[in-house]
């Protein structure tokens, strides 16, 4: 070691001169992709501002957003690329719109190639991209949806019995919904996505390595072993591994004719009907292929409806107006001492519940921010070209507050028939996304959120503990109230209705 020493002694000054050399470049590209748009005048080398990125998410964007008032997007740089905020609708539009190879690829995670696997549907555009979606269309037909708010309803009461109980077994003490609320929504996407596939153990590894990915998420993109990042990288793997094997399962029942009791079954009969008629496989339906798209499925519903949960109970803890109006038109259609399902025409006629729940999507939308990467050089403006290879960041959070009437006020009854601000000021709702890559699972997720909604103030009673800083958000890897959202619950209803899975 002492002799290696010596020999690189006399080239320390050519060494310590090549270091500085390549910060400076790096310094000087990134000022050349800047020019004159807001963002940090100095960054640190390769790993620009991912540190406070890491240790105060919450921050970091609310600086960029600052900083992107004046021109509508902002710049920065961490771990060696360049990227973009956008907090400009218009500007976020315009990124939607030319989801293409030479414009933009959307990711869903800044380093998500590496997470989420080249084959994914995330990653597709152009005319596959169409065909897959059409492929998808029969996953959320009427039929489908009955089906799915069925298990739904079943799940999210079985878990509010048990958080009722938790809740009495500690009188006093709150209870923080975030991970309570996380798993009945894996065992709900569990359920309906691949139903009785997944056995109980499975559901168990399921659950560990889904926490694994959770986890990595919110970590710095280092593939290494020890790192979280990793973990999450192998955890994915075998979570789609364990999709692949209920896509078969599922393929092989409905060769047979049963009908569907979940959503893979309900993609598989389209894909067996197809083959019938063709006689041979639609592209993109192998159960490899179907098992990859069923992940990304999984991660679009599971943190953003956990989030949603959560701000849900916070603001109508906040807004007793609103609670006691909700508590009031679902008391007037379902009873939970009937011993029966909220049915799809029971749904429809909570219009002032799905009208709360269209707000608070808008008021705290799960996914704030949508990365994509640029493909080439893409003029944003007449006056500034997106770099080739900058992330760049569409910012749904700014857009939920632009436009609509007092846009910082949670106010329910912009949804109203007599308002209707999803129509006016559509262009601003951007929970789901817009353009070719708009989630094709809202319908879904609106359900969720409404069904959760009317069981959960219907069947308890609830108060929020709060505490200084309680409503600010925590990323993850969606927002969520910082404190976990703390409640005491005790049963509202004489007794709990009497619902089956079986």
């Amino acid at each position: 070691m002492f002799s290696f020493l010596s020999f690189l002694s006399p080239f320390t000054p050519f060494l310590a001169t090549l270091f500085v050399l390549i910060l400076l470049l790096e310094q000087i590209s990134y000022l050349r992709k800047k020019r004159n748009v807001p963002g940090p005048n100095m960054v640190l080398p390769f790993f620009g501002n991912a540190i406070p990125l890491v240790r105060e998410p919450t921050r970091f964007w609310e600086l960029q957003a600052d900083l992107a008032s004046s021109l509508g997007f902002s710049v920065n740089y961490i771990i060696g690329r360049f990227i973009v905020f956008i907090r400009n609708t218009e500007l976020s539009h315009l990124v939607f719109a030319n989801v293409r190879p030479d414009a933009f690829l959307f990711v869903g995670h800044p380093f998500g190639k590496k997470l989420f696997r080249e084959h994914s549907f995330i990653y597709m555009f152009g005319q596959d991209h169409k065909d897959l979606r059409r492929q998808i269309a029969p996953n959320f037909t009427p039929k489908a949806l009955s089906t799915y708010t069925a298990l739904q309803q079943i799940i999210i009461l079985e878990h509010l019995k048990s958080w009722e109980r938790l809740s009495s077994e500690s009188p006093g003490k709150p209870i923080s919904l975030r991970l309570l609320a996380r798993d009945m929504n894996l065992e709900t996407s569990q359920t309906v996505f691949v139903g009785r596939y997944l056995s109980t153990e499975a559901r168990d590894k399921f659950r560990d390595d889904y926490n694994l990915f959770n986890t990595g998420l919110m970590k710095l993109p280092f593939d290494l072993p020890g790192f979280a990042f990793r973990n999450a990288r192998l955890a994915v793997e075998r979570l789609v591994e364990a999709l692949n094997d209920c896509a078969a399962q599922s393929e092989k029942r409905m060769f047979q004719g049963d009908e569907p009791s979940c959503l893979i079954d309900f993609w598989m009969q389209e894909t067996v009907r197809e083959i019938a008629e063709s006689k041979t496989a639609p592209p993109d339906s192998s159960s490899d292929e179907i098992g990859s798209y069923l992940f990304d499925f999984l991660f679009a519903a599971q943190d953003a409806s956990t989030s949603s949960l959560l701000w849900a109970v916070s603001l109508l803890d906040s807004h007793p107006d609103v609670l006691m109006r909700v508590r009031e038109e679902v008391s007037s259609i379902w009873s939970p001492e009937s011993d029966a399902l909220i049915n799809a025409e029971q749904l429809r006629e909570m219009k002032y519940t799905q009208a709360v729940a269209r707000e608070v999507i808008r008021y705290r939308p799960p996914a704030t921010l949508v990365p994509h990467i640029a493909m080439k050089d893409f003029p944003l403006t007449e006056s500034y070209t997106i770099p080739k290879g900058t992330i760049v960041f569409p910012s749904v959070y700014e857009s939920s507050f632009q436009g609509f009437t007092e846009a910082d006020r949670f106010d329910p009854d912009r949804f109203s028939e007599d308002r209707q601000e999803e129509v006016i000021f559509k262009r601003n709702y951007l929970a789901f996304g817009a353009g070719p890559h708009q989630c094709v699972g809202q319908r879904y997720a609106l359900n969720h959120l409404v069904l959760f909604i009317a069981m959960f103030v219907t069947v308890l009673d609830f108060k929020r503990h709060q505490t200084d800083g309680c409503d600010e958000f925590m990323y993850c890897p969606t927002i969520c109230p910082r404190d976990g959202c703390s409640v005491s619950l005790s049963r509202r209803c004489p007794r709990y209705p009497n619902l089956s899975l079986n």
